[in-house]
């Protein structure tokens, strides 16, 4: 008798753990799909207006939207099939086509769409875009400036050519979990003018944080492939693998005045000579088509950057060794 008690008593202590579980692990699902619904713009949040294409101009150069989003090799900067292939710790990622064509491109999104893509890293379907694209720093940008950018890309040629799918490994390629990401990394806030600093720093730091995305490549990244925060802009390896990205605080820039930093965005040439190369030379070609004023307040808050210690840099290997 005792025996069948402690049985019945045994098997009800195990059921109830059994039926906690599954509530728990109901319970964390839940939390993780809410935390990871995708996020949109309504179309009813954006009100009527005129677009100013030579601000969706100025967008587009300050975005850099050409440096990864041409046809790879070829000299046409505004012909925006997309096709580069971007590698990274987590897989290969290949930009996709927006140009206005209409089965390959963007040419039947809706201006929602767009922002929703830009600002939110949400595609048209409702699924997360993958980080390697930036909108970690276009979320900072101005709705207005990105409904400016949309009407300007509708005046481009369209491209015809589907882009082929990323080349990313499980677990990395389950979308829903980049809303994780997306929780740990973005806060969804636009740019907020400092009243401590003038019109023009204002200006240069909305260009650099938001639209410019420099942070992306000038700073280190952790596991997860979000931003070191205490080493913003301080440099670090090349997302894509190959080589050092520069230090851009005064750290890396104290002896640049605004001036050289201004001409180097403008051409391409450093203070001692030496030119731009790689990806940096795809994003000179745009700020070179920037209105001057700007790579003028680029170059302001660049320069009020206070020294920040990058990662170590490794040593070159010597012969022999």
């Amino acid at each position: 008798m005792l025996r069948r008690i402690l049985g019945r008593t045994l098997g009800r202590t195990l059921l109830g753990l059994v039926l906690a579980g599954i509530a728990g692990l109901g319970i964390g699902l839940g939390i993780f799909w809410w935390l990871t619904i995708p996020a949109v713009v309504a179309s009813s949040s954006l009100p009527p207006r005129a677009p100013i294409l030579a601000n969706g101009l100025t967008t587009f150069n300050a975005g850099g939207c050409s440096s990864c989003h041409a046809v790879p090799n070829q000299p046409d900067r505004l012909k925006l099939g997309g096709g580069l292939a971007i590698t990274s710790p987590f897989g290969t990622f290949y930009v996709p086509n927006i140009s206005p064509d209409p089965n390959d491109g963007i040419g039947r999104w809706s201006e929602a769409d767009f922002v929703t893509a830009v600002m939110k890293g949400t595609s048209p379907k409702g699924a997360h875009y993958f980080p390697a694209f930036p909108y970690a720093s276009y979320q900072h940008a101005r709705v207005e400036d990105i409904r400016d950018l949309f009407a300007y890309l509708k005046t481009l040629a369209p491209v015809s050519g589907k882009v082929r799918d990323h080349d990313v490994p499980f677990p990395f390629n389950v979308r829903r979990n980049v809303g994780v990401w997306k929780f740990l990394f973005t806060d969804g806030k636009t740019f907020v003018p400092d009243a401590a600093h003038s019109a023009t720093w204002n200006r240069g730091a909305y260009l650099v944080n938001g639209l410019g995305h420099c942070a992306e490549c000038h700073s280190p990244r952790n596991f997860l492939g979000g931003i070191v925060a205490a080493q913003r802009f301080a440099g670090g390896p090349n997302p894509d693998g190959e080589g050092w990205v520069p230090n851009i605080t005064q750290k890396g820039l104290a002896e640049w005045s605004a001036k050289d930093i201004d001409y180097f965005l403008e051409t391409g040439q450093m203070p001692d000579g030496d030119s731009a190369g790689g990806s940096m030379a795809r994003v000179i070609r745009n700020t070179s088509q920037l209105p001057a004023s700007d790579r003028a307040m680029i170059a302001e808050y660049l320069k009020s950057l206070p020294p920040v210690e990058g990662p170590p840099k490794p040593k070159k290997k010597t012969s022999g060794s």
